[in-house]
């Protein structure tokens, strides 16, 4: 059972530590239940920092069971519409940090992130770029 609140959801089942397994990160999709926008993007289950006054780097469990992303907007629209109203989903669970970040680009540009529509006309994602290379402003 898991043990935060508007858990992750993968494959339709609630998605805990014990879950991990030798995955090292997920791509996922967060939307807005009330608006249907959507953010896709990536986290690592594994943080590595180095303690104050140590010497070597430790690995812990990151906070991904608490994160929504990293979209201005999006963390706006949790403060607005609070998190109960945004569905947090795992697409796909990868064992290295390239496998991650591939899988990530792979999908931004698969779902169309920076040209999608609403019905109203809007953006459909959040995402306001891809790599810091491709920008929604230039293309919506």
């Amino acid at each position: 059972m898991a043990d935060y609140t508007n858990q992750w959801v993968y494959k339709g089942n609630v998605f805990d530590s014990d879950d991990i397994g030798n995955h090292y990160g997920f791509v996922y999709r967060i939307t807005n239940n009330t608006t249907g926008k959507s953010y896709i993007g990536r986290k690592y289950f594994v943080q590595k920092r180095k303690p104050k006054g140590g010497k070597r780097r430790v690995t812990s469990e990151s906070n991904w069971k608490k994160y929504y992303g990293s979209s201005e907007e999006l963390k706006q629209d949790i403060g607005s519409y609070g998190r109960d109203n945004f569905r947090r989903e795992i697409l796909s669970l990868h064992s290295t940090i390239g496998k991650t970040n591939y899988e990530e680009t792979r999908q931004l540009f698969l779902n169309d992130v920076l040209t999608e529509k609403l019905t109203d006309g809007t953006p459909a994602y959040y995402n306001s770029n891809i790599l810091g290379r491709y920008y929604r402003k230039d293309y919506f």
